[in-house]
Order: C-alpha cells, then sequence, then structure tokens
C-alpha cells in the first residue's frame, strides 16, 4: 500500500498513571505490565492517537482514576478507538473495572465538542483479572453502539467486541485473493468457518449457491446477520457454534469449499480433521501467521489435502508479521461420495445400491435403527468402517484415528447390526431369502 502509514484503524492504548498519579497511556513493555507512553504512532490512524490523548487530559478535571493493577483501584483501564475508513465513523470504547462513569453525559458531550466525527461511545466493564482487554457487557453511552465501513462493494458493522481487520485497504486485497482461489461460479455451497462479523462469507455469497457462517462469538453473529441483511444476501445463514463441532456434529452440510481465517495461533488438528471427514473440493486457508500456516499444512497432508499455491499480503507494515491466502484442494480432486453410491465390491454385478427417495442416510438415523432394532448403541467410527467395507465412503476420516494409537475396530454384533441398518436405509441391498 502506499503510503504504508497511519494504517491501523483500530488503536488500543493501556492506561495507568506514574508514581505521581498523573494518568499514563500508551503500550505495554513486552513481556511485563509496565506502560511505556505513547502519544502517537507511524503506523496508527492519527486522529484515534489524538482521541486517546484528549481522554487521558480530561480525566483530572472529571476526577476519574486510571486503574491500578496492582492495588485494585481506580476505574479506567483501557481504551479502544475504532475508525470505519470508507465512512470516517468513529468509536470510542472506554474499558472500565465499574459500570458507574462519573459524569458520563458531560465526558461525552466534551470528547464530540472536540471531535464530532465519534459517532458512538461505549462503556464496556471488565473486572475479572486478565489480560483480555475487552469484557462481555457493553453499555452505550452515545450513538448506536457500532460503526460501519465498507469492504469489497459491501457495508458491514463493526461492534466493540467483533472482529474486523485493522488495515482496511489491505485487506480488501487479501479477501479478492480468497475469492479468486475460491472459484465460484454460482453453484458451490461454501463453508465459512471463524466467520466473524461474516466479511468473507457475504462477500463470497454474490458468486455462491449458498453460504454457511459460524462463529462463536455472540456479538460478532448478530453483526454478521445484521451485515447479510445491510448487503441484501439471502443465500447466507449464519449460525452460532464452534466451528469443530459445528463440523463433527453436522449432518446437513456438505460444502463444495471450506473458507477459514483463524486467529494468530492458528487452526487445530481435530478442526482439520472435521474439514478432512466433510471432504470439500476446495480449501482457502487465510493466515495470519506462516508459523502456524505451515504446522497447519503439515496437518492437511494427513487428511489428503495439498497447498497448491498461496499468496502472501502485506496487512502490517513495518511489523514482523504477514497474512498470507492459501489454496488447498483434496488430493485426487476427490469429494464425499453423494449418493447414489457405487456398487460395493464383491456383490452381483447389475446391483444398484443407492437409498429410497424418501430415505434418511445420515449418521444419527442409522444410529437410531440399531438402537431401536438390537438396544445396541454405535458411534460414527464403526458406522464408517462397515461402509468403507463395503465401499459406501462417505466419510474420508473416521477410520484413520489420530496417528497416536491402535484405532478401535467394530464388533462383530454391532457390525452385523449395522449392516442391517445399512439395508433399511437402502444404502445395502436386502440379501436373496432363496
Amino acid at each position: 500500500m502506499e503510503p504504508p502509514l497511519h494504517y491501523r484503524c483500530k488503536v488500543h492504548a493501556v492506561f495507568s498513571h506514574d508514581r505521581k498519579g498523573n494518568p499514563v497511556s500508551g503500550i505495554y513493555e513486552k513481556d511485563s505490565h509496565r506502560v511505556v507512553p505513547v502519544d502517537s504512532c507511524m503506523i496508527e490512524d492519527s486522529r484515534s492517537d489524538e482521541i486517546i490523548v484528549s481522554i487521558r487530559d480530561m480525566l483530572r478535571s472529571f476526577r476519574i482514576r486510571t486503574y491500578d493493577e496492582d492495588t485494585g483501584f481506580g476505574l479506567l483501564r483501557h481504551v479502544l478507538v475504532r475508525k470505519g475508513l470508507a465512512t470516517n465513523q468513529y468509536m470510542v470504547v472506554l474499558v472500565t473495572v465499574d459500570p458507574v462513569f462519573p459524569s458520563k453525559n458531560n465526558f461525552v458531550k466534551a470528547l464530540r465538542q472536540k471531535y464530532p466525527e465519534i459517532s458512538t461511545v461505549v462503556l464496556n466493564i471488565n473486572s475479572q483479572n486478565t489480560s483480555m482487554v475487552l469484557g462481555e457487557r457493553n453499555i452505550v453511552l452515545h450513538g448506536p453502539g457500532y460503526i460501519e465501513d465498507e469492504l469489497c462493494g459491501c457495508r458491514f458493522r463493526i461492534s466493540p467486541n467483533s472482529f474486523y481487520q485493522v488495515n482496511p485497504v489491505q485487506t480488501e486485497i487479501l479477501y479478492r485473493k480468497a475469492i479468486e482461489y475460491a472459484h465460484l461460479t454460482g453453484k458451490e455451497e461454501v463453508l465459512d468457518a471463524y466467520c466473524g462479523t461474516g466479511t468473507i462469507g457475504i462477500i463470497a455469497s454474490s458468486g455462491a449457491r449458498k453460504v454457511t457462517g459460524v462463529e462463536l462469538n455472540p456479538d460478532a453473529i448478530r453483526d454478521a446477520v445484521v451485515n447479510a441483511k445491510r448487503n441484501q444476501r439471502s443465500n447466507i445463514r449464519f449460525i452460532r457454534a464452534d466451528a469443530t463441532e459445528y463440523m463433527e456434529n453436522a449432518e446437513e452440510i456438505r460444502p463444495d469449499i471450506v473458507i477459514m481465517d483463524p486467529p494468530r495461533s492458528g487452526s487445530t488438528e481435530r478442526f482439520i480433521r472435521a474439514v478432512g471427514n466433510l471432504r470439500p473440493e476446495r480449501v482457502v486457508y487465510v493466515s495470519c501467521d506462516p508459523q502456524t500456516l505451515a504446522r497447519d499444512l503439515r496437518y492437511f497432508r494427513k487428511v489428503h489435502y495439498r497447498a497448491v499455491e498461496a499468496q502472501p499480503v502485506d496487512l502490517f507494515p513495518f511489523t514482523g508479521h504477514v497474512e498470507t491466502c492459501c489454496l488447498l484442494v483434496a488430493e485426487n480432486g476427490q469429494k464425499a461420495l453423494r449418493v447414489p453410491y457405487e456398487v460395493p465390491a464383491g456383490l452381483p454385478s447389475g446391483t444398484t445400491v443407492e437409498p429410497r427417495a424418501d430415505s434418511d442416510t445420515s449418521y444419527r438415523r442409522i444410529k437410531e435403527i440399531v438402537k431401536q432394532n438390537t438396544g445396541l448403541s454405535v458411534s460414527s467410527l464403526y458406522i464408517a468402517q462397515v461402509k468403507e467395507a463395503y465401499g459406501i465412503k462417505e466419510r474420508d476420516c473416521y477410520n484413520r484415528g489420530n496417528g497416536s494409537g491402535r484405532v478401535p475396530q467394530c464388533p462383530e454384533a454391532k457390525r452385523a447390526a449395522i449392516e442391517d441398518a445399512l439395508r433399511e436405509v437402502g444404502l445395502l441391498p436386502v440379501e436373496n431369502e432363496n
């Protein structure tokens, strides 16, 4: 980007005080909780820096004390300022240990007189002894409690706790590369994991048949739903859930493409196994740490996905961080097979094996049938092993294990019960009684 300065549209300052009790704002010294005073920074939005300095200067006249981590006394812990680059809207978040903020209306009025572009002010309550900046409770002091920004032709709502990339200029380049890697034709079903406020999924929805976004943060999900409506996208839905658990338990989705944008710590081997079980044709991995990306690509090799192309994008100039967009494809172009299935090996030539049109062939239904018929409980692992033995290979990695030990094998009694259930739903032919 040109020039690569003052690009951060999210600026955070820690508040403390010196030995004389004078307010201090800045950043923590590395590996410590000593606050280094900072009034301006070449990579931060300059107006946001000015707002933070003004708040610090206002504290004494309003008799507001900064928080002391050692004693637990004081009120103000942090100030967070977010900017909508396209809209020039500013959000100020005052992080305090208590919801009682002295002369809050006069404080907000005085602040907005200096900076009329501040469209909302939010009081965030964080009374926990934690390294997390924001608490879970927000009290709106002025405005709607959120700001908006535009990205790739779409408009997005940003709340205090919601994730939104700090460099919108470079983010647009990154997301356009992700959509390019997805190779959307209008026929695909897309799963957007770690979807945040729905940015990538909503942008992708214009070229996909259907998009499902999964996110655990409730504030982000609320913003995502609003964002989809605001952009008039009816082919996208959002689910509040852990992405890994959702993929492990969801029976109704078979995505053609998975888009994942995990935090700096990367994904997990369990998450990647769940992706492997769904067997999408392509995975688009948006990473903010090359080291965790390299680790996760090794995990993907275990479930037979290979990286074919990657593009770094410098979202954080003058720092040691870089974003990378990586395209992975299923080896041999294999997808999870969908009904009708191939004829299992060993069955008579010409036998057709396909479920009845009205049949529920989900793992959940097969477990129910086994329970009803025999009283036995069977796992998805055992069902997958029996199905694979007959060539009905729907989920590629249930029977591989995690590489840490011997994989349990289905007992004979349960195998027979599963075979009967598969016949009942039409996945195996009924045996000839003659």
